[in-house]
């Protein structure tokens, strides 16, 4: 499948063929949550790099994860101007490049199920998925952020 994709202000724009076009897995940790402003979901879009042809290359920046000093091999590429997370690559699967979903402009199919991972990273805000049911909106909620908290009794202070 022909992915498009582009960042929120548009300066950068990608496209790619993938076999693998289901946005299944959503992970939790820190990497992807603070990279990505929440869930993160970059790993489970798998496309073939070779096939990756991206206009405004000079617009993107490479963040590389540091552990105990030592830099992921695995490269975050995002917008330098407006922040959006594009894609990962890394060279120990360089044949691959993994798009967020987030940045796909392509109608993804559905997928036949969702996996969560890195749950016990996951920050004490999000649903604990074993045992909660999520609230979904099918639009932004019309009622205000605090009438929403007030309805639900969270308080905002």
């Amino acid at each position: 499948m022909l992915l498009e994709g582009s960042c929120h202000c548009r300066k950068v724009r990608f496209r790619l063929n993938s076999a693998t076009p289901y946005p299944y897995m959503r992970c939790w940790c820190s990497i992807c949550r603070k990279t990505a402003g929440g869930g993160g979901f970059a790993i489970n879009i798998m496309g073939e790099f070779e096939t990756l042809a991206v206009e405004g290359k000079r617009h993107i920046s490479v963040y590389q994860v540091d552990f105990d000093g030592e830099p992921s091999d695995c490269r975050r590429h995002f917008c330098k101007h407006c922040g959006s997370a594009l894609w990962v690559w890394s060279p120990s699967w360089p044949e691959l490049v993994h798009p967020f979903a987030s940045a796909i402009d392509t109608e993804l199919p559905r997928p036949p199920e969702w996996v969560d991972i890195m749950l016990d990273y996951k920050a004490g805000w999000a649903p604990d998925f074993r045992s909660r049911r999520i609230e979904r909106f099918a639009e932004y909620p019309a009622e205000s952020i605090a009438g929403w908290h007030r309805a639900r009794g969270l308080e905002v202070e």
